[in-house]
């Protein structure tokens, strides 16, 4: 089906509906075309129940390049790529569509999550920041009030000098994270039970709540794990000093949000929450109208032009496999019992 001199590998792209179009532009495609034997126009949104196009590429694919809406691998479907040797995910975590038939078929596996734990690092260094500052008070007191006020007083307790912030989970957002707020003036503390040595600025703390205890601002990175499960709950809720926030960009199973609201609705403590448990809160939910919660649709990972970010990430892979040479972010599956 293509000519024996081309030694480019075969790739297809295989993601949910519209994604591609965010994903990449027009420059992308065309280098896509350059690094391998493709048709960058054609997408597999269903590998369950392939078209006869997609099923005939899928056949011949070395490559599968995937992001969001990927059909999971099962056996079935890695029966009729015989020729498949890698996926290159150019998004965060590949545990919705790598199955273990994909390790058990000895597939090299990749993903941008790197490229997408910086957007979520920035997100979370702004409202550290604005929460210090306490914007949304001040914001909404000017609101009120529209007139000359008292503001040095009012605001005696406010601000990011010497502050703690609290860092749950030595993610590579989380590391990130501390990136950013080093050359701040903070003092860094970082919990993780995995790690023995703490990066550069943060100091390692063996107890959560005692993290919880010392921070201003606690920030949870922790990926989605059943040990993970409600991690933030009602004892390091209560250990939180008065006027803490609490910042979730991480999952919204990793906080008991049941403990948390009796916490928000007496403004004991804020928060700012990107994701939730349920992911969508339900209408009549207080989060959407609480004064001291600024609540955002799950938007602090890439998104925008911030996707072709994991897109430049992806392309490089499937250079580097092109040229026989590692991954720069391989994904093993001993790596998905401690990451997202």
């Amino acid at each position: 089906m293509h000519p024996t001199t081309d030694n480019r590998p075969a790739l297809l792209l295989a993601m949910g509906e519209g994604v591609a179009d965010r994903l990449l532009t027009a420059a992308h495609r065309t280098r896509l075309a350059t690094l391998t034997r493709t048709d960058p126009h054609l997408v597999a949104h269903d590998l369950t129940t392939p078209a006869p196009r997609v099923a005939a590429a899928l056949a011949e694919a070395e490559i599968l390049l995937t992001c969001w809406g990927a059909t999971p691998l099962t056996p079935e479907i890695l029966d009729r790529a015989p020729r498949l040797r890698a996926v290159i995910h150019a998004a965060g975590s590949v545990k919705h569509h790598i199955t273990d038939a994909c390790w058990d078929r000895g597939l090299r596996v990749t993903s941008a999550a790197a490229a997408n734990a910086l957007p979520v690092a920035e997100y979370t260094l702004a409202t550290i920041l604005l929460a210090g500052k306490r914007v949304l008070d001040s914001a909404q007191r000017y609101a009120e009030l529209r007139t000359d006020h008292a503001w040095l007083t009012e605001s005696a307790a406010w601000g990011n000098y010497r502050r703690t912030i609290g860092v749950v989970g030595a993610s590579r957002i989380g590391l990130r994270v501390i990136d950013l707020l080093r050359p701040f003036d903070f003092e860094i503390l970082l919990y993780d039970p995995y790690v023995d040595v703490p990066p550069p600025g943060a100091e390692l703390v063996t107890d959560l709540d005692d993290l919880c205890a010392r921070s201003t601002v606690v920030s949870v990175h922790a990926p989605q794990l059943p040990s993970t499960y409600r991690m933030i709950g009602a004892a390091q809720l209560a250990a939180m000093p008065d006027g803490a926030t609490l910042i979730n960009t991480a999952r919204g199973s990793l906080v008991d949000e049941t403990a948390l609201l009796p916490h928000l609705l007496t403004g004991r403590l804020h928060a700012v929450l990107d994701v939730t448990d349920p992911e969508l809160p339900a209408p009549d939910s207080p989060l959407y109208a609480l004064p001291n919660v600024l609540l955002t649709p799950h938007v602090a990972g890439s998104l925008g032009n911030e996707l072709h970010r994991m897109t430049d990430q992806a392309l490089e892979e499937v250079e580097r496999y092109g040229r026989g040479e590692p991954f720069m972010e391989e994904v093993r599956a001993s790596d998905l019992q401690r990451s997202a």
